[in-house]
């Protein structure tokens, strides 16, 4: 050990014989800090000392936190990687040269565990240095007489919190790189898997990555953002000042807060979401922005050359001159295989064109070409002399715009937003209806005039044999209400045989739609009630007009619910497909859904455990049916209390199977890049990475056992309180012993049998596992339900799911219990 260390730990020892505690902004070498102890900064605004994380170690850490707040908030730790242990005792000293250590010592035993980087030999301390923590909640050392150039600084070595003033990047003047790196879970501040880093090839930008998978990319900065994130702007009428520097001095982005009473922090957690907390007083940490937050925010949400399109259906298009690479899977609203051009580019000949596509999301630039000097007309030039360019734009979008980015090859993570920039395509001159034809302008006013009186002509002829079809078409109805006419032209190239209704007949049967039939609303659009010239009640799920839904999602129901039949599924009875109207025909099921008992204090009370468990264990038999037993494998991805309907006995049936998808057989997992279904039922690979399998369909199984049980919502996870959920509950009380907590008040106790109840939650905590491998299969479920001589694993901790916030509201029926306000199911459909 060195010398100057033994003197430092020797000169604690006398120092806190005589002084057993202090506080101050301040730390010399002679004056050590020990774990009763801590530095306050002048204003009072941050501590630093040691602190205890919530794990069951007692390991300690040295860590900066908010002084005042009643919730201790760890923004910096030094020692992440190396805790002191229970065992030992620790102590930060400052040594005479400048550097920060942090020893442990255990009996007559002393380590070091951590220490800063020593100052470089041209910052002279004149041996003075003297450590401080700043009112910003920078740690410094620099030299105590001249007080004036900083040694060094934590902000320098951000963990996962950027705060005001800090630099998220690369500063060329220090050779550091400054990036964000997540805890490895909420009680351990180890380095995770997720880090946000500044991405400098090509025009750099904001990167969230999953170790050395990228997840997330904020785009280049534009001016007054980041291109991804066009909100920042406005941000700075709330008292953010954001700054981009990408200069002979650095690439970074930092933030500033105007006003000083705003305490705010950036936070990349241990599930990869990146965070804005606004401190609300009383109300706690609030979440002011947060990332990914759309199903558009991924790196690649519809493939090559698609455009993701957040308040479009469906949500994925191919752009102009181009097309689906793989038309079924886009069909059935998965584009991660994107389009193609439709016609090659012609580079030789000069006739390409560019198509301006405005307020886009622009493509990944990290392989692009940016050049700050050159205007728009020189960038377009630019991209024509090179046949590998394939669009181009401002890189700036201030005053008129400035700057150049040129594209090379396919686009990735193109979007369309509400407001964004100009982008330009470069197309085949075949795109372009004017391209190489020179007319006179008495000739395009001919061809206008003939267009014109042609177009008149044909609506009138239009007009008038739709008139003639329609008088025929009500002459031709039968007594079922059947037509088969030309609806084939909607579900071609669709294998389906399915009788197809005549809209009359359904406008009859529900009373021209009225309101007292109206059973409920979801994503798809309302739910009626009817019933048919034969007594035939049945449920008609019509496509609303103003649903973000539409065709693609009413065949994928229709395709996958025409394969299957078991007495666990809800039965498709029909479609109609007429004019406007497209409607799916159920079976009618007097009860409605589970979720309009369950969340019901008073109807709750009629859901006995004998009624409780037939659900339970039919709703198994359903999913096993959709799993194993039925000619394709399907997973539901949408399985919750609103999606399974209860008919006159009380005898539960999976619904709603717009967002299902088949499964190949050699799988075990697949992924997508647009993730469907509803927060509180989601497993966390499916909803943070969208890796889905029929273990994505277990963990929601779970989830609704837990619900029938305790007659609660698991209304998602706060990571910051895991028992504010469900899951964490009942994880709790298992861990507890007091499991039995858990069941609804109103089941009394001598109407259920002990061990059945406790065999259906530890089923239940099994298949809500965080790990899929896991999580049971639902085979095994079954078996494990009607068997009750099997020992049961024990369980693993539930897979936590961070809840933050609702884009729509999604609900099988009407009552108030089902609003389900956490539905993520922005452009899928029902």
């Amino acid at each position: 050990m060195k010398t100057s260390t033994i003197i430092s730990i020797t000169t604690f020892f006398l120092y806190y014989l005589f002084h057993p505690c202090f506080t101050t902004d301040t730390l010399s070498p002679t004056q050590p800090l020990s774990e009763n102890q801590t530095l306050v900064s002048a204003s009072g605004t941050f501590t630093l000392g040691f602190f205890t994380t919530t794990n069951i170690s007692n390991n300690r850490y040295v860590g900066i936190w908010y002084h005042n707040l009643p919730i201790q908030t760890i923004v910096w730790v030094a020692n992440r990687q190396h805790p002191i242990s229970q065992s030992s005792t620790g102590v930060l000293t400052l040594t005479t040269n400048g550097t920060l250590i942090i020893t442990s010592i255990q009996h007559n035993s002393t380590t070091i565990i951590w220490s800063s980087t020593p100052p470089t030999t041209t910052i002279n301390l004149n041996n003075n240095p003297v450590a401080q923590l700043l009112d910003n909640g920078n740690f410094v050392v620099k030299n105590q007489l001249t007080n004036d150039v900083v040694a060094w600084q934590s902000f320098d070595y951000p963990t996962d919190t950027l705060l005001p003033g800090m630099k998220l990047g690369w500063d060329f003047t220090t050779g550091l790189n400054h990036n964000l790196t997540s805890w490895s879970s909420s009680g351990d501040p180890s380095p995770g898997d997720y880090s946000v880093a500044m991405d400098v090839r090509g025009d750099p930008q904001l990167v969230v990555s999953d170790r050395s998978v990228r997840k997330w990319r904020s785009g280049p900065w534009t001016g007054f953002s980041f291109d991804s994130i066009p909100e920042m702007a406005a941000y700075t009428r709330n008292g953010f000042n954001f700054d981009f520097v990408n200069n002979s001095t650095g690439i970074y982005y930092s933030y500033e807060v105007s006003n000083r009473s705003i305490i705010t922090r950036l936070v990349v957690n241990h599930t990869g979401k990146t965070e804005r907390f606004v401190w609300l007083g009383q109300s706690g940490w609030s979440v002011f922005w947060y990332t990914p937050r759309t199903q558009c925010s991924g790196l690649d949400s519809c493939g090559p050359n698609g455009v993701c399109g957040l308040f479009s259906s469906p949500m994925c298009r191919c752009l102009k001159g181009f097309k689906p690479r793989s038309p079924r899977d886009w069909d059935l609203l998965d584009g991660s295989d994107g389009c193609v051009r439709k016609e090659p580019l012609d580079c030789l000949n000069g006739t390409d064109g560019f198509l301006k596509m405005t307020a886009a999301q622009l493509p990944d630039t990290w392989s692009s070409f940016v050049d700050q000097s050159l205007g728009l007309d020189e960038c377009k030039a630019k991209c024509l002399m090179n046949c590998s360019c394939t669009a181009y734009a401002n890189a700036d979008v201030r005053a008129g715009g400035s700057g150049c980015i040129l594209w090379f090859g396919d686009f990735t993570g193109l979007g369309a937003f509400q407001s964004g920039q100009d982008l330009y395509v470069r197309l085949a001159a075949s795109e372009f209806a004017s391209s190489g034809k020179k007319k006179s302008v008495n000739g395009v006013v001919i061809v206008i005039v003939v267009v014109i009186a042609v177009l008149v002509l044909l609506t009138a002829l239009a007009c008038t044999a739709y008139c003639v079809c329609r008088k025929k078409k009500k002459r031709r109805g039968n007594g079922t209400g059947i037509d088969h006419h030309n609806h084939e032209d909607e579900m071609k190239d669709e294998d389906v045989e399915l009788p197809i209704f005549d809209l009359s007949v359904i406008l009859e049967a529900t009373d021209n739609f009225a309101p007292e039939n109206k059973l409920g609303q979801g994503g798809f659009g309302p739910v009626y009630k009817g019933k048919l010239e034969d007594g035939l009640e049945i449920a008609v799920k019509r496509l609303s007009k103003d649903s973000l839904q539409g065709i693609q999602e009413f065949k994928n129901e229709v395709m996958l619910i025409t394969k299957l039949q078991h007495r666990n599924l809800v039965r498709l009875l029909g479609c109609c497909l007429q004019v406007e109207d497209r409607m799916l025909i159920y079976e009618y099921m007097p009860n409605k859904s589970l979720d309009a008992f369950l969340f019901d204090k008073e109807k709750s009370a009629s859901l006995d455990w004998q009624t409780r468990y037939q659900v339970i264990l039919g709703v198994a038999r359903g999913l096993l049916y959709l799993h194993q037993e039925s000619r394709v494998t399907i997973i539901h991805r949408d399985l919750k209390a609103g999606n399974i309907l209860l008919d006159e006995t009380m005898n539960p049936k999976i619904s709603d199977f717009g967002m299902a998808r088949i499964f190949g057989g050699d799988d075990s997992a697949t992924k997508t890049r647009k993730v469907v279904g509803t927060y509180g039922y989601m497993a966390p690979e499916y909803a943070m990475d969208g890796v889905f399998s029929v273990k994505s369909d277990v963990y929601s199984y779970g989830v609704l056992v837990l619900e029938i049980i305790s007659g609660q919502k698991n209304r998602g996870v706060y990571l910051s309180n895991p028992d504010l959920c469900l899951l964490g509950k009942a994880w709790d009380l298992w861990n507890k012993g007091e499991i039995l907590e858990l069941v609804d008040s109103s089941i009394t106790s001598d109407s259920y049998s002990v061990s059945q109840v406790m065999r259906c939650i530890q089923m239940g905590l099994l298949c809500v596992q965080e790990n899929p491998k896991d999580r049971p299969t639902m085979s095994s479920v079954v078996f494990m339900l009607g068997t009750s001589n099997v020992v049961l694993a024990q369980p693993k901790q539930p897979g936590f799911l961070a809840k933050r916030g609702s884009y729509l509201s999604t609900s099988s029926s009407n009552q108030e219990p089902s609003h389900a306000t956490d539905t993520l199911t922005i452009l899928e459909g029902r």
